[in-house]
């Protein structure tokens, strides 16, 4: 299959991805990763392994992109819960605490 990554065509398939990928540590993951094979690996250490190319070159989403139009499992970083606020009344009366029993 034809990519385009980093302006650069590249025919991948997904037998060559996995001969590529083939006796490659995984690198720690911290944000978005590929699952190839049985091991999970960071999409810039995928598109360098791939490309050749240096991980500042291209970005994670075209690398994401060409890897699942191959059928490779790919995973986002996944969302923060929000953080509860507290009104001013709440913070306040967070800071001073419970009263004490005389």
């Amino acid at each position: 299959m034809r990519c385009v990554i980093a302006r650069f065509p590249f025919e991948l398939t997904k037998s060559g991805v996995l001969e590529s990928m083939k006796g490659v540590k995984p690198e720690p993951v911290t944000g978005e990763s590929v699952i190839i094979g049985r091991r999970h690996y960071p999409v810039k250490q995928v598109g360098q392994v791939i490309t050749r190319q240096d991980r500042r070159d291209f970005s994670a989403a075209e690398v994401l992109r060409a890897m699942a139009q191959l059928g490779f499992t790919c995973r986002t970083l996944p969302k923060a819960a929000p953080v509860p606020t507290l009104s001013p009344l709440q913070q306040a009366s967070a800071l001073l605490g419970t009263p004490a029993s005389v």
